[in-house]
């Protein structure tokens, strides 16, 4: 029983944190050493050659040869500790499947030839910034990625993923796209916590895209509570932008933390409703509008008439019984809330 209690636990993934390769050496020196070294090596074994066919080597004329054979074949695998590191860039090294460490200083150094640099998404490419957008041109990308190495980028990149059609809160359907700033903080989580931090983060994207927006309508709503603390409000997706996109970036950067990677700030691209609702909602616009309209024109005829009864009233030009003030109002509305010019037709003959 307790080895079986303990089994979850001792099956719990390794966590990795970053750091830094212990005393990096400087590479230029070890190049400088190489060179001279194949120099050395090659004037000893034509001195060897020499020798040996002249017959006057002696003992040491056949072991300085083998010696510097040997060298000439195997003296080339020191070169591969060479590594340059560029701005901004960091190199993810192992070995034997030992994670020793990452290079962050920009310069040029020499590791343990043996170790070998890892990024599983060095030859992904997203509709981001610094990649070759599309798949058509393989040549491109495997350029790309052939320049770059293994090496991690540690600079701001933009994702712009492709547009989403969610349901809002009230269930309608509409598209929205969206750009988030990254980048790389930990080389180690982002390489060894996850298979491919690039793809990890683009469908943590999508999640919560979808997870944010299902909460909020299209449009400003009536008792839509979308802070989930059972409180109506008035946000919306066309209205409260910015704090949507607040909203989204704390759930990316929530998602991708285990991932070692930094959200910066995530924005709305594109937002519109769904083509197949699309004309539905333009004609619910402007109906609304229409009926906004007519309110206001509405109101203001009701205060024309409410101020012309009051000033005749006042002067005292003509009384009125209750029936004409009734047909009075009749006329002056139609007169003001009417689409077209009234036209008016003249009584010749008296009101009575």
């Amino acid at each position: 029983m307790d080895q079986n209690t303990n089994a979850p636990q001792m099956a719990e993934r390794k966590q990795f944190t970053e750091k830094p390769v212990a005393h990096p050496r400087a590479g230029m020196p070890v190049l400088l050493a190489v060179v001279a070294l194949y120099a050395v090596t090659i004037a000893g074994a034509i001195a060897s050659g020499v020798a040996i066919d002249g017959g006057t080597g002696g003992l040491w004329a056949a072991p300085v040869a083998v010696v510097c054979f040997a060298w000439i074949c195997l003296g080339w695998i020191l070169l591969c500790g060479l590594k340059v590191i560029h701005p901004q860039e960091a190199l993810v090294l192992t070995l034997f499947g030992e994670y020793i460490g990452t290079l962050r200083e920009t310069g040029f150094y020499w590791v343990n030839p043996f170790c070998s640099a890892v990024n599983p998404a060095a030859a992904t490419r997203l509709n981001q910034s610094g990649d070759v957008a599309g798949d058509k041109d393989a040549k491109a990308v495997a350029a790309a990625a052939a320049a770059n190495g293994k090496k991690v980028s540690l600079k701001i990149m933009t994702l712009n993923n492709n547009r989403q059609k969610i349901n809002d809160c009230l269930g309608n359907p509409v598209e929205i796209g969206i750009a988030v700033m990254w980048r790389v903080t930990d080389t180690a989580k982002a390489v060894f916590s996850v298979d491919n931090y690039k793809e990890y983060l683009s469908l943590q994207c999508d999640s919560a895209l979808r997870d944010i927006v299902r909460i909020y309508p299209y449009d400003v709503a009536p008792n839509v509570d979308t802070t989930g603390d059972g409180i109506a409000d008035e946000g919306s997706l066309r209205g409260s932008s910015e704090v949507v996109a607040a909203r989204i970036r704390d759930e990316i950067q929530r998602k991708v933390e285990q991932a070692g990677l930094e959200v910066l700030e995530a924005r709305i691209t594109y937002l519109a409703y769904a083509p197949e609702i699309a004309a539905v909602m333009l004609q619910r616009q402007q109906a609304s509008a229409i009926i906004d309209a007519r309110k206001m024109i509405v109101d203001g005829a009701v205060g024309m008439v409410e101020m012309a009864l009051e000033r005749l009233n006042e002067k005292q030009v003509v009384t009125l019984d209750e029936e004409r003030k009734a047909a009075m109002v009749s006329n002056l509305l139609v007169v003001l809330c009417g689409n077209r010019d009234a036209q008016p037709v003249v009584n010749s003959g008296s009101l009575y």
